[in-house]
């Protein structure tokens, strides 16, 4: 096991966090809007201030990898690459919504949060609910009704394909005819009101991205000697950046 420092940038949420040795070190988050570019940085000197180390002493730097924000996932992956450019670090990538949905079999499985770096979700009322059988919908905002989501079970096996997908009631009808299914994720609350009516359906309150979560898959990773290619590794857009027209007073089309 590996001192891996972890980006996550891909969602509204600015966050860092240091793992080793399957325990993390540190963590710490911005919510400030827009402003990944000024707070990464920061972030990551806080993060390793509190790890007791320094950048030379990681030994390689992981990733979220997307979909998300399209500009997020581009200073994320553009400060990665500067670190592992500098240090001679491997970089390694994270699928963002399999990070997340392994934020999501925490919350169900481990509700009383013994490390200071995990976030006291609420507790969901019903307390048999993670002993049974569910499946995990992270979900992130994409723009209007449309979310990123994918299905996994609680193995993390991919169940549903990662996909840009606008929600309505009749979304995910055929798996919530069979199964429990968690959404969760910044995407979820804007679907909330179409699928909660469900019985199956249950959506963990204020629920968002973290760079801890990437931790154990990067772990995984780099106990396999998995790394990207650093000239040529991109992040996974899912869609293609679409620019808005700049509103400028007394210009027509």
């Amino acid at each position: 096991m590996g001192s891996i420092l972890c980006l996550e940038t891909s969602s509204r949420v600015c966050s860092v966090a240091i793992g080793c040795d399957g325990q993390i070190l540190a963590c710490n988050e911005s919510e400030k809007e827009n402003a990944h570019s000024s707070a990464l940085t920061a972030l990551v000197d806080r993060s390793l201030q509190q790890a007791g180390t320094g950048l030379s002493g990681i030994d390689a730097i992981a990733i979220s990898m997307g979909p998300g924000s399209y500009t997020g996932l581009r200073i994320g992956v553009a400060t990665a690459k500067g670190f592992c450019y500098s240090l001679d670090k491997p970089l390694i990538s994270v699928p963002t919504l399999k990070s997340l949905a392994l934020g999501i079999r925490e919350y169900l499985e481990i509700k009383s949060p013994s490390n200071q770096f995990i976030p006291d979700y609420p507790v969901r009322e019903s307390k048999d609910f993670a002993l049974n059988t569910y499946l995990i919908c992270p979900m992130l905002d994409a723009r209007r009704m449309e979310v990123y989501c994918a299905v996994y079970d609680q193995s993390l096996n991919e169940i549903f394909p990662v996909c840009a997908q606008i929600i309505n009631s009749g979304s995910f009808s055929e798996l919530l005819g069979k199964n429990r299914l968690v959404f969760a994720g910044e995407g979820a609350l804007k679907c909330k009101p179409f699928l909660d009516n469900n019985p199956n359906s249950f959506f963990p309150d204020n629920f968002k991205l973290s760079a801890r979560f990437l931790y154990p898959l990067a772990d995984e990773k780099f106990s396999r000697h998995e790394y990207e290619n650093l000239a040529y590794f991109e992040p996974f857009y899912l869609k293609d950046f679409i620019a808005g027209k700049p509103r400028v007073k007394g210009l027509k089309d």
